[in-house]
């Protein structure tokens, strides 16, 4: 019973994500996290553009909660909005936004879209980007494409800093996949090698002392 329980809450948690984005919108919400208090249910949204979120005077803000209310039957929720300063490094907002050029602009244009994507990602600082694009884009054979660009771990311990997002484009040929991945700044890999000029001086001075420490081979004059 206990199981039961736990799957249905989990479900139900789940509805009410899905709601949010939904009613939001795609291309604006990056993440909704539910915080359960004493006094009620905290909802945390991750968006790049808390007006548009957050309505004139906080009106779509009210609208929701009444919704949350009615419709999932909860107790005082409580909508806080977390803004996101880089909206380029964050995962799933860069594939909400591909999906929706590939709709708006159609899928033929598949690869100037990733091409001008990856190099906003990384002129926002990125050490690393990857977008991956499946379905029918090209002709009415599906087909797989792989753009990337600069350091991304693909195993161990430092691919788990790798944010992770997917997302769904909808258009003529059919249903589109997209997957990416960011390396964000300032992230600490253990096995990251910088060379800066202390290094270069400490190789070139290495290299002058084995020279010196060469032997003379000696000179045999031909008779």
């Amino acid at each position: 019973m206990e199981e039961k329980k736990f799957v249905n809450f989990k479900k139900e948690e789940l509805a009410v994500k899905d709601y949010v984005k939904s009613a939001i919108g795609k291309g604006r919400i990056s993440n909704v996290a539910i915080e359960y208090t004493p006094v009620g249910e905290k909802i945390v949204i991750s968006t790049s553009k808390p007006g548009l979120v957050i309505g004139k005077r906080g009106e779509k803000i009210e609208e929701l909660t009444s919704t949350l209310k009615k419709r999932f039957k909860l107790d005082n929720p409580h909508i806080d909005i977390k803004e996101i300063t880089s909206p380029m490094l964050d995962a799933q907002l860069v594939a909400d936004d591909i999906a929706l050029m590939l709709e708006r602009d159609g899928a033929l244009k598949f690869k100037v879209i990733a091409y001008r994507t990856l190099q906003n990602i990384m002129g926002a600082g990125a050490l690393g980007a990857e977008i991956v694009l499946s379905g029918r884009l090209p002709s009415e054979r599906a087909k797989r494409w792989r753009f990337a660009q600069g350091y991304l771990k693909k195993t161990g311990d430092p691919a788990k800093v790798v944010l992770r997002a997917k997302a769904q484009a909808v258009n003529v040929q059919g249903v589109s996949g997209i997957q990416v991945s960011i390396l964000p700044p300032n992230v600490s890999i253990h096995d990251k090698i910088v060379i800066d000029d202390a290094v270069k001086q400490q190789v070139e001075k290495n290299s002058i002392v084995t020279e010196e420490e060469k032997p003379k081979k000696k000179s045999s004059k031909k008779q």
